[in-house]
């Protein structure tokens, strides 16, 4: 479904109305079991999705549908608890809606996060990953028909990259750095697919992010990525997944997680 502006409009109208003159530079979108950092914010605001006209609804189980204003790390930000997802039957212009909403409330940062299965034969499962770059199998994009920024070349910003490693470094947070693939979903990839993914360069493959990451790059965010590897997709060892060992999984990593995202806000 294309999205106008006047929906956009409509939909900031709602959120004033409840926030009143707050107003958040950063921007947070909290992936599948990574909704423990919402238990540090200060919340101020808390809307349902449902409530938001023209927002979308998330239909994932263990996805909350909140959007929440609050502070965190002594910064204002406004955090997505919940993602939506292609495979959910959604338009990638619809998936990156809050995208168009956060711009327009003046955001200019976006933290976001995913869990994802590792490709490389390196990692394990409950590894936390800086996503450097990303690969695009999705085979859509939300910036059809828009203006294209020229800085889109490197989606992931140097800067905050650096920071996040400094910040694992003095945390003593082991972490990977390595490229995230994007696939449509919902079903699990099969062996021969978990090979070409790998071929193609990437260390991790998910269903999220990428669109998400390229709606706010090119409206002049700076982006920083984390994917926690929940399970591993090696083709001669796969094993079925288990959305329940997932979610403990990524229950583990979250503390690190949490930890590491609260100290690197202190430095944005």
């Amino acid at each position: 479904m294309p999205i106008d502006s006047k929906q956009v409009d409509e939909s900031l109208e709602c959120i004033n109305r409840e926030i009143g003159d707050y107003s958040p530079k950063l921007g947070i979108v909290l992936g599948t079991g990574l909704g423990g950092l919402v238990r540090d914010v200060k919340i101020k605001h808390r809307l349902d999705y449902k409530n938001i006209p023209h927002f979308p609804v998330s239909t994932v189980e263990f996805h909350h549908g909140n959007l929440i204003f609050g502070s965190i790390a002594d910064h204002d930000a406004m955090i997505m608890q919940g993602r939506f997802h292609y495979y959910e039957g959604y338009s990638l212009d619809e998936v990156t809606y809050p995208i168009l909403v956060m711009q327009k409330l003046g955001i200019d940062t976006l933290l976001v996060s995913n869990a994802c299965g590792a490709v490389n034969p390196t990692y394990h499962r409950g590894d936390l990953m800086i996503m450097c770059d990303h690969i695009n199998l999705l085979f859509d994009t939300p910036l059809k028909k828009k203006k294209i920024s020229s800085s889109n070349k490197r989606i992931y910003d140097p800067g905050l990259i650096e920071i996040a490693e400094k910040t694992a470094l003095e945390y003593n947070i082991p972490v990977r750095k390595g490229v995230y693939c994007a696939l449509s979903g919902p079903n699990l990839e099969t062996r021969s697919e978990y090979r070409m993914v790998r071929k193609t360069g990437a260390d991790v493959v998910g269903m999220s992010t990428i669109p998400e990451a390229l709606a706010s790059k090119n409206g002049g965010f700076k982006v920083l990525g984390f994917s926690i590897i929940t399970d591993v997709g090696f083709p001669d060892s796969l094993k079925p997944a288990v959305i329940e060992d997932i979610i403990e999984t990524a229950a583990k990593a979250e503390p690190k997680l949490t930890l590491l995202m609260e100290n690197i806000i202190r430095q944005i």
